[in-house]
């Protein structure tokens, strides 16, 4: 059986607080699988319980078939950050690891490999506890690494880190993923998940909202809307409302036409001398989309000043 994270029918309350909500979703190999929702949706709660650090109250998140807390060796199947902060201040960077690898039965040669693949080879003596946020994120994900898991977990991962390190993280995701393996991240950064992940689940109050590829939801959030540039914003209306699409007045010189194909638009323009300067079919942004499919979902919400209004 191929390595993956199966979470069903998952349920977890915090006293009166409903966490997890009824959640399911499988985490496939050979692809990321962004992992997103609005503050409070129950994202961590549903990690922690992937690695049994809180028990599900129903319903199960089995890690290849198997409850992560009965794997002999977990680091050799699934390799999780969670937390980039989770490390003895005072233990240097190559000791943590060498301590990881020690309980998991892993050669010492792997704690050197990830340091390696990870950029902090030169800092492998030095203490956690100097590292910036950037550097401790980095050692986190060479502790996901040195099982070489075929399934890896990521909470936030490009939090702390500079612009060469988004970079480099954006390239490790699809490399693992390359690689064959399973790999779900968490993150609020829509725009990277757009550039890394194949794969979206999202959630809002504990329950499911949509569990669909990149390419379905962007094509979707694009609802087959075209862009039209016109200084004749009003001809143009007249003329493509005539025949039943629907048009709306966006930028001074832009109109968004939904109900015709672009090759419609230009032909109708055409016949009615209606010039144009430009038409291109909309693509949706993964922000748009995701602010579509969570509108409803937000508990937390920051008020508008009057000003913005």
């Amino acid at each position: 059986m191929e390595a993956t994270i199966e979470v069903r029918d998952l349920n977890k309350r915090f006293g009166p607080h409903v966490a997890v909500d009824g959640l399911s979703f499988t985490v496939e190999p050979g692809q990321v699988t962004g992992f997103v929702g609005p503050n409070g949706a129950g994202k961590s709660t549903t990690m922690r319980m992937i690695v049994g650090l809180d028990r599900p109250d129903t319903g199960s998140a089995l890690v290849d078939g198997r409850p992560y807390r009965t794997l002999r060796t977990p680091l050799r199947r699934l390799g999780a950050l969670l937390d980039a902060a989770a490390i003895h201040p005072a233990r240097p960077a190559r000791d943590h690891l060498l301590w990881m690898a020690h309980s998991n039965g892993l050669p010492a040669r792997r704690v050197d490999d990830v340091l390696d693949r990870v950029g902090l080879a030169s800092a492998a003596r030095r203490p956690a506890g100097g590292f910036s946020l950037g550097m401790r994120q980095r050692l986190g994900i060479a502790g996901a690494l040195l099982g070489d898991p075929p399934i890896l977990m990521l909470d936030e991962p490009v939090n702390g880190l500079d612009p060469e390190g988004v970079v480099w993280i954006r390239g490790l995701l699809r490399a693992l993923a390359a690689e064959g393996r399973a790999v779900l991240v968490s993150s609020h950064l829509m725009s990277e998940l757009e550039d890394s992940a194949d794969h979206l689940v999202v959630i809002g109050r504990g329950r499911l909202i949509a569990d669909t590829s990149i390419r379905e939801l962007l094509a979707a959030a694009s609802g087959g809307r075209i862009v039209l540039r016109t200084a004749r914003r009003r001809e143009a209306m007249t003329v493509l409302t005539g025949v039943g699409a629907t048009v709306a007045a966006t930028e001074r010189d832009s109109l968004t036409v939904t109900g015709l194909t672009a090759e419609r638009i230009i032909g109708l323009l055409t016949e009615n001398g209606v010039a144009f300067s430009g038409i291109a079919e909309h693509r949706a942004s993964l922000e748009e989309a995701y602010m579509e499919l969570t509108r409803e979902a937000v508990d937390f919400r920051a008020a508008v000043d009057a000003e913005e209004r």
